[in-house]
């Protein structure tokens, strides 16, 4: 028994041992439930803030400070799932970010072949449409489009210009490409948190056009967070769902060390950010990302790194349980999507 105090107090300590995810073994997805990624990418954000690339590792330091049980759920994730660490996706033109892309889809095709579902921590938000370039209508979402959780002070759907910076698939435009593909259902995908002083009036209107449920940051100070989680969980329902966590629509002061901050309007605390996040629980979660975290901006105690880890924690968990309890998902309607306008137009 001291024998294995011992161990459980070492493995917490996030200064000792090799860095994984969470402690977790670092080995492929199959025959595993639950697969955490890292994707050190940041040219999705045209040359600006590119340090995010960076936040996969940062979150490695600090994570085993996250290996905890779930005191609200009452489980243990690590026992109640099999979970690894998969490592991190790699870039051999990393400034290549159309290439970049592809990598990451060509990786989590394998992943999602597995049957594991991932949960990864960025990188730019452009990752996110790699990633579900491989989920949407893949092997874990039982062939159909996935539908978005998306928390973000942006929408990432900026139609109005053909490309950021020179990306094209940018982390300005995942959530136009992805709808037009039909890897995301916009219809029944939420987008929560937007807010900010924006360089054009009608900033809006591309999401709305899609098809995006749209709640601002105004919207949900001015309906309240029990509105909006029932809203989640009525638009969602019994789809697949993909939960993409833009560390931005935390407010400034809760998480600094963030790409394209948003400081002129208050963002989320963490706890009305981790009340919206398990508006899922129990749903279809396929997976989740948590993005643009920006180590060299980060304060010296490294918060918003634990902010990542925490919000990773509360999906791994809210997986885990599901697994747990041996929660089958009646297979998905099939949707057929209100949007085929060619890629190659935006």
């Amino acid at each position: 028994m001291a024998e294995e105090h011992d161990v459980s107090m070492m493995s917490n300590l996030y200064w000792w041992g090799v860095p994984t995810l969470f402690r977790c073994d670092n080995r492929g997805p199959a025959g595993q439930e639950i697969a955490l990624v890292g994707v050190p990418h940041s040219t999705g954000n045209g040359t600006t803030e590119r340090d995010q690339h960076l936040g996969p590792r940062a979150v490695r330091n600090v994570s085993a400070m996250l290996r905890r049980v779930h005191g609200e759920f009452e489980i243990d994730p690590w026992s109640a799932a099999g979970i690894v660490d998969v490592g991190d996706v790699p870039f051999p033109r990393a400034n290549d970010n159309e290439d970049c892309i592809e990598q990451i889809t060509r990786f989590y095709g394998d992943i999602d072949a597995a049957g594991a579902r991932p949960v990864s921590i960025g990188g730019d938000h452009s990752i996110t449409g790699g990633i579900v370039q491989a989920l949407g209508r893949g092997s874990i979402a039982g062939g159909e489009p996935v539908c978005f959780l998306h928390l973000d002070a942006h929408t990432d759907v900026y139609t109005t210009v053909d490309h950021f910076l020179g990306a094209k698939k940018s982390a300005a435009h995942w959530g136009a490409y992805l709808a037009d593909q039909g890897n995301v259902d916009p219809t029944h995908s939420m987008q929560i948190g937007l807010r900010g002083h924006t360089r054009t009036l009608d900033w809006l209107q591309p999401s709305y056009d899609v098809g995006y449920n749209i709640v601002t940051m105004k919207d949900y100070r001015r309906r309240g967070a029990a509105d909006v989680v029932a809203q989640i969980k009525d638009v969602l329902g019994d789809r697949p769902v993909y939960i993409t966590f833009d560390l931005d629509c935390l407010d400034p002061a809760v998480a600094p060390g963030v790409s394209n901050l948003e400081a002129g309007v208050c963002g989320f605390s963490m706890d009305e950010a981790v009340e919206l996040v398990r508006a899922v629980r129990g749903l279809n979660i396929v997976g989740g990302d948590v993005v643009c975290l920006m180590p060299t901006k980060d304060s010296a105690n490294q918060i918003t790194a634990l902010r990542a880890a925490a919000i990773m924690f509360e999906m791994i968990s809210m997986i885990a349980e599901n697994c747990s309890h041996g929660r089958s998902f009646p297979k998905p309607r099939h949707i057929k999507m209100p949007h085929e306008r060619e890629i190659s137009s935006r």
